[in-house]
């Protein structure tokens, strides 16, 4: 699968990030800090294999614009 970055947290560092990608299929991975089991038990319906990561709103919003500026060219 390609993958093209979208945005990264800033100060995440070089490694380890919260992160969104867009995939050659056009459906956005994000990447991010795995919820704990606890947490987990709030998602509704998980499926076997999914499942939930944390990610801060800013970079959601920086990767849809990215996007969308994608979208433009």
């Amino acid at each position: 699968m390609d993958l093209v970055l979208l945005a990264k947290d800033n100060k995440s560092g070089v490694k380890g990030c919260p992160s969104v990608y867009m995939a050659e299929t056009g459906e956005l991975v994000v990447q991010g800090q795995e919820l704990t089991e606890t947490e987990m038990s709030a998602v509704q319906n998980p499926l076997r294999g999914e499942t939930a990561v944390r990610i801060s709103p800013e970079i959601v919003i920086e990767a849809i614009e990215r996007y969308r500026m994608r979208g433009q060219q």
